[in-house]
């Protein structure tokens, strides 16, 4: 993935909502399926996984496409991306690593991401620390390709937030066209500094339009988020208790987050900015 200009993401985008047509599951199964499968590596790659949809699904994909590949998945002790990964490799038989970081060793990752980044906010250094502390096992494997999940909160309403507006499909327009400045120029700022490649099967431009193609009512209600993506998962094989699982953000369910708050709140400091700015 490389980063295009902003005003050249959102361009593509307004052509991609010009282009888009009513579609069916069928039709989004098959975009989701062929966006992983042209992304797959010749050489051997790494699947950044969380224990959500999103990961699994990607690392179900790429097994099934008959790839070798390697999940990553970090977080501190207890944290609860952890046990879900580790069950869904098992389950499946995919290799996976996983590291767990104290208070003190996250601190380090903050910093190592505080460098990489050029904006520094909360957002930006809490998931930029958890992306670059899963890239540097794969690294030790000479491992330079990485598959993330970015994307699926847009095109699948996955946010919060998109049941409270009052159009939640325009919404979710509207978020692709800020995921350049929210998601991308963090992930790539990332990746380059780290001197890898960051594979995005669902921001591919097919899978967008096809999947932005599907009635709002099939992708979210007040209880589920994300649903067709889910009973898609299903279809493709992906247990019910990984397909359902209700998942926090790669920085809560790592739970550096909370290591944030613990290390400013030791410091000294009352807001999770300030520790960041002095760190």
């Amino acid at each position: 993935m490389k980063l295009i200009p902003e005003k050249k993401w959102i361009k593509n985008l307004v052509e991609l909502e010009k282009a888009s047509k009513k579609s069916t599951k069928k039709q989004v199964e098959k975009a989701l399926v062929e966006a992983v499968r042209k992304r797959i590596p010749k050489k051997k790659f790494g699947v950044l996984l969380s224990g959500g949809v999103d990961s699994c699904l990607i690392a179900l994909l790429c097994q099934q496409a008959g790839a070798k590949f390697t999940c990553y998945t970090v977080g501190m002790h207890d944290s609860p991306d952890i046990p879900w990964a580790a069950a869904f490799a098992k389950k499946f038989k995919i290799p996976i690593k996983v590291k767990t970081f104290d208070l003190e060793q996250i601190e380090k990752q903050f910093k190592k991401a505080k460098k990489a980044l050029k904006h520094v906010d909360i957002l930006s250094v809490g998931v930029g620390a958890v992306l670059l502390s899963a890239i540097e096992m794969g690294k030790k494997d000479k491992i330079k390709d990485f598959f993330t999940g970015l994307g699926s909160e847009e095109i699948f309403a996955g946010y919060h937030h998109y049941e409270e507006a009052k159009d939640p499909h325009a919404e979710c327009w509207k978020r692709l066209k800020s995921c350049w400045k929210r998601d991308l120029r963090r992930d790539c700022a990332v990746a380059n500094a780290m001197k890898v490649n960051l594979l995005v099967p669902f921001l591919d431009d097919d899978l967008i339009k096809t999947a932005m193609g599907i009635s709002i009512k099939r992708k979210i209600s007040k209880k589920e988020k994300k649903i067709i993506l889910r009973e898609i998962a299903q279809d493709l094989g992906l247990p019910k208790k990984f397909a359902w699982r209700s998942k926090k953000a790669a920085q809560y369910g790592s739970w550096f987050d909370k290591a944030m708050f613990k290390l400013a709140r030791r410091k000294g400091y009352q807001f999770k900015q300030d520790y960041l700015d002095d760190l």
